[in-house]
């Protein structure tokens, strides 16, 4: 098993979570974020004044899927995301020990 961790941009949620339902992939968890990488913040004006904001507004999505939905769960985020434009996002995968339900003790792929 993999987990999956997608930055987007929050604007792409409802695209990228419809997305995925239609390949079966249908539960994640959501975080709204804070971040930069090499869009490094922009400057905005308010009352006049300039100032610099350094942390831009992004969404995480974690989902734990079974080996074999991984690439097609990487693909699909990818596709429905990109705009193009610099701050897109990023995609992590990472390996999954275990996994267990706590409300009935299922464990592993049984458990997702």
């Amino acid at each position: 098993m993999k987990k999956v961790e997608a930055i987007i941009k929050p604007f792409k949620l409802d695209d990228v979570r419809e997305a995925l339902a239609e390949i079966n992939i249908t539960g994640m968890t959501v975080t709204e974020v804070k971040g930069f990488g090499r869009q490094k913040g922009h400057t905005e004006l308010y009352r006049g004044a300039e100032y610099m904001v350094d942390f831009l507004p992004k969404v995480k999505i974690e989902l734990v899927l079974p080996d074999d939905q991984v690439e097609r769960c990487i693909d699909v985020i990818i596709k429905t995301a990109q705009t193009g434009r610099i701050g897109d996002g990023k995609i992590f995968v990472f390996d999954v020990e275990r996994v267990i339900r706590i409300r009935t003790g299922e464990e592993n792929e049984d458990a997702v």
